[in-house]
C-alpha cells in the first residue's frame, strides 16, 4: 500500500503592489515592483511532500508428502514338486521445486521527484521605495516512509513407508524358490525464495 500526501503552497505578502505568481507544484515564481516607501515585500514559496511505502509480503508455502509402497506376499507350499514365485517391486516418487520472488525496490519509483521541484524556483522584488524591507524564500521539504515486513514460512511434511512382502515355501515334497520383491521411496523438495526491499 502505499500513500502519497503532497501540500504546496505558494504565497506573496506585499504592502506594495503584487504583479504575479506563477508555479504552484512545479517551479515557482514570483515578482513584486513599484512599491512604496517603507513597504514591507515578501515572495514565499513553500513545497511540502510526504511519501509513506508500506510493504507487507505474508508467503507460507506448504508441502505434505506422504507415500507408501509394499511388495507382495510370496507362498510355495502343499506341492509335489513346487515351482518359483517372485513377487514384483514397488517404487514411489515425489519432487518439489518451488521459486518465490518478492521485489519491492520500484514501490517509490512513481514518486522520484517529488516534492524538490521540477524546474528552478525564481523570485524577484524590484523598485521599492526608500526603507522597505524585501524578502525573497523558497523552501521545499520532502518526508519519505519506506517499512517492508515480509513473513515467510515454509513448511515441508515427508511421510515413508516401506514394506517387503514375506517369501515362504513349505509343505512341498520338492520345493521350489521364491523370491520378494524390491520397495523403493523417493522425495525431493527445493524451495527457493528471493526477497528485494
Amino acid at each position: 500500500m502505499i500513500k502519497l500526501k503532497k501540500a504546496v503552497g505558494a504565497g506573496v505578502l506585499s504592502l506594495g503592489l503584487v504583479v504575479g505568481l506563477a508555479g504552484f507544484a512545479g517551479a515557482a515564481s514570483g515578482t513584486i515592483g513599484t512599491t512604496g516607501p517603507n513597504s514591507n515585500n515578501e515572495v514565499t514559496s513553500e513545497s511540502h511532500s510526504e511519501m509513506d511505502v508500506d510493504n507487507d509480503n505474508d508467503l507460507k508455502l506448504s508441502n505434505k508428502n506422504t507415500q507408501s509402497a509394499a511388495s507382495g506376499n510370496v507362498e510355495v507350499r502343499d506341492n509335489t514338486t513346487g515351482g518359483g514365485a517372485a513377487s514384483g517391486s514397488g517404487e514411489n516418487s515425489n519432487m518439489v521445486d518451488a521459486t518465490v520472488e518478492f521485489d519491492n525496490s520500484n514501490a517509490g519509483a512513481a514518486f522520484e521527484g517529488t516534492g524538490s521541484g521540477s524546474g528552478s524556483d525564481t523570485g524577484s522584488i524590484t523598485n521599492t521605495g526608500p526603507s522597505s524591507t524585501n524578502k525573497v524564500k523558497f523552501e521545499n521539504k520532502v518526508d519519505v516512509d519506506v517499512n517492508n515486513d515480509n513473513d515467510i514460512h515454509v513448511y515441508n511434511t515427508n511421510t515413508q513407508s516401506a514394506y517387503s512382502g514375506s517369501a515362504q515355501v513349505d509343505h512341498n515334497t520338492t520345493g521350489g524358490s521364491a523370491t520378494s520383491g524390491n520397495v523403493t521411496n523417493t522425495s525431493s523438495s527445493t524451495f527457493t525464495v528471493r526477497v528485494t526491499n
